[in-house]
């Protein structure tokens, strides 16, 4: 399993390296990832011991902590892309996983906050697929 990672935002400024192994893959469903998101679910990678390394544009970063909650998400300033932070006083490195460039090996482990999953998120497999755009 590859123990280097590169990423950056969408608007190329911020770039990235992690080295060091994920040791989680988690889906989180909470109203709160729902909602930072907008989207299903968040899609997080978690290290307790892997070093992130800014290579450009640190300086973009940005981080919201949503007041009275644990929540918090790191993004570009400049175009919003979701990017790595680190999480209860520096001790856990979430990464998010479409922020990464370099293919990632492991699969999600579990869907958190289930019961909080949107109501049409639901066997979404079973909808038609589009290598682009529908024609």
């Amino acid at each position: 399993m590859n123990s280097k990672h590169k990423g950056a935002c969408l608007c190329g400024q911020v770039r990235f390296e992690v080295d060091g192994a994920f040791e989680h893959f988690f889906l989180c469903h909470c109203e709160h990832c729902r909602k930072d998101t907008g989207s299903a679910h968040s899609a997080n990678l978690f290290s307790t011991h892997a070093h992130l390394n800014w290579l450009s544009s640190e300086e973009k970063v940005r981080t919201f902590v949503l007041p009275g909650t644990r929540h918090q998400k790191s993004f570009c300033a400049d175009c919003g892309s979701a990017m790595p932070g680190h999480h209860l006083d520096g001790a856990l490195l979430v990464v998010p996983a479409g922020s990464l460039d370099s293919p990632v090996s492991k699969r999600p482990d579990a869907h958190l906050f289930d019961k909080s999953r949107a109501d049409w998120d639901d066997h979404l497999e079973d909808i038609a697929r589009h290598d682009g755009l529908p024609g």
